[in-house]
C-alpha cells in the first residue's frame, strides 16, 4: 500500500506530440494535474482523454513563475508530495517506489538526477541535480524565467529540508523547434525586479551569451561576480567560463585564456573549464596547453553533485583532444592510448576511427 498521495503537476501549451509519452511516464502518480496556458492544438483533448485533470488559464503578461504558481494552486489539498515536470520530460519507470522508499517525515523537497540533454544513443549529455519534487504547502515559484521553488515556512514545516532520491532520473527531450526568444526579456525583467538576486544576474549573463551578445555577456557576468552574495564557487566558475567564451568570440584570445585560468582557480575540481580552455588552445594550435589542460581534466573522476556537468567534459572529448595534441607533438605511443580510449567511449565514430588509424600509421612509420 502506498504511504503517500503523490500528484504530478505541469504547465503546457501546444504540446500534443508529447502527451502520450508523458502520460505513460507519469502514470505512477495518484493524480495528474495540468494547467494549459493557451493551446490551439489537441493538447487539452488528448490529456483529458488519457485521464489528466486539465485547467485552462491564460497568463498575461507571461511569466513562468506565475504560470507555475497557478498550476501548483490546482494541486489537490490532500496531496502529500507534488512532482512538477514538463511535458517534454520523462520520469524513468519505478520513480514512485523510489520516492516512497527514500522520503522521510519532515522532509520538504526531493532532489534527483536530471538529464537536461541526451546523446543520440540516449546516454546522458548535460546533467545536474534537480529540485521539483516537494511538499505542496510550503513553496512558491519565484522569478519570471529560470524559476525556482522558494521555501515559505508554515506551522507544519519550519525549515527547508531536502532528501536526495537515488536512482530517480528525469530525462529531457526538448522540442528543437520551440523558441526561447522570450527568455531574454523575462530575465532582464527579473534582474530589474531584484538587483541583488544573483540567480537572475547569472542567468541573464548566460542568456546574453546564448544570444551572441558578447559584450553584454561580459558586462552582466562581471556585475554578477562583483555581487557580495555571489559566493557559489561552481556558479562563479561558470560565469568566468562564459566571459572567456565571449572573449574567444570577440577574437581576444589573451583575455579568453586569462578568464579560463581564473575559472580553473575558482573551482579546480570541475572538468569543464579545463576542457573549454583546451578547446581554445586547440583553435590556436597551442598543443602543449591542449594536452596539459585535458590531462588535468582527466585527473578529475567525479562529477559535481551540485552544478551542471557539461557532456563534453565527460564524453570522448578530453581523450580525443589529448590524442590530437600528442600526435602533433610527436608522442605517438601516448596519442594512441588516448585515441583508443576516446573510441571506447564513443564506438563507431568515423572521425575517431580515422584519427586512431592516422596515429597507428604514424607510429608504424616511426618504427
Amino acid at each position: 500500500m502506498n504511504k503517500y498521495k503523490i500528484c504530478v503537476y505541469a504547465i503546457c501549451k501546444n504540446e500534443e506530440q508529447f502527451v502520450d509519452r508523458w502520460m505513460d511516464s507519469m502514470a505512477e502518480a495518484d493524480e495528474i494535474i495540468v494547467t494549459d496556458t493557451g493551446s490551439t492544438d489537441e493538447t487539452v483533448n488528448k490529456l483529458r482523454a488519457r485521464g489528466a485533470v486539465v485547467y485552462c488559464e491564460e497568463i498575461k503578461p507571461w511569466r513562468f513563475d506565475v504560470a507555475r504558481n497557478r498550476s501548483l494552486a490546482n494541486v489537490p489539498g490532500d496531496t502529500d508530495i507534488a512532482v512538477c515536470t514538463d511535458l517534454d520530460e520523462v520520469l524513468r519507470p519505478g520513480w514512485r517506489a523510489l520516492i516512497e522508499e527514500h522520503w522521510q517525515p519532515g522532509k520538504t523537497m526531493g532532489n534527483y538526477l536530471y538529464n537536461w540533454s541526451l546523446n543520440p544513443d540516449n546516454t546522458p549529455n548535460t546533467q545536474f541535480i534537480y529540485f521539483k519534487i516537494h511538499v505542496p504547502g510550503c513553496y512558491q515559484w519565484r522569478c519570471p524565467a529560470h524559476e525556482y521553488l522558494q521555501f515559505i515556512p508554515n506551522e507544519d514545516y519550519r525549515s527547508d529540508r531536502k532528501v536526495f532520491i537515488p536512482g530517480l532520473i528525469l530525462d529531457h527531450y526538448p522540442d528543437a523547434k520551440k523558441s526561447r526568444s522570450s527568455y531574454l526579456g523575462l530575465l532582464e525583467m527579473g534582474a530589474r525586479e531584484d538587483v541583488e538576486d544573483t540567480r537572475m544576474a547569472y542567468y541573464l549573463g548566460r542568456e546574453y551569451m546564448y544570444a551572441g551578445q558578447w559584450h553584454d555577456c561580459i558586462a552582466a557576468m562581471t556585475r554578477y561576480l562583483a555581487m557580495p552574495n555571489a559566493t557559489w564557487g561552481e556558479e562563479r566558475c561558470a560565469a568566468m567560463r562564459w566571459i572567456a567564451k565571449s572573449y574567444r568570440q570577440l577574437g581576444d584570445n589573451a583575455e579568453a585564456y586569462r578568464w579560463y585560468y581564473r575559472a580553473i582557480a575558482e573551482e579546480p575540481k570541475m572538468r569543464d573549464a579545463y576542457v573549454e580552455c583546451a578547446k581554445e588552445a586547440y583553435s590556436l594550435g597551442d598543443w602543449v596547453t591542449v594536452y596539459f589542460m585535458v590531462s588535468e581534466a582527466l585527473k578529475i573522476t567525479q562529477k559535481t553533485p551540485t552544478f551542471v556537468n557539461q557532456g563534453y567534459a565527460w564524453d570522448h572529448t578530453p581523450d580525443d583532444l589529448a590524442a590530437i595534441a600528442l600526435w602533433q607533438l610527436g608522442n605517438y605511443e601516448l596519442a594512441l592510448k588516448h585515441a583508443t580510449r576516446a573510441l571506447e567511449i564513443t564506438p563507431g565514430d568515423d572521425r575517431l576511427k580515422k584519427n586512431r588509424w592516422l596515429i597507428e600509421r604514424s607510429l608504424s612509420q616511426k618504427g
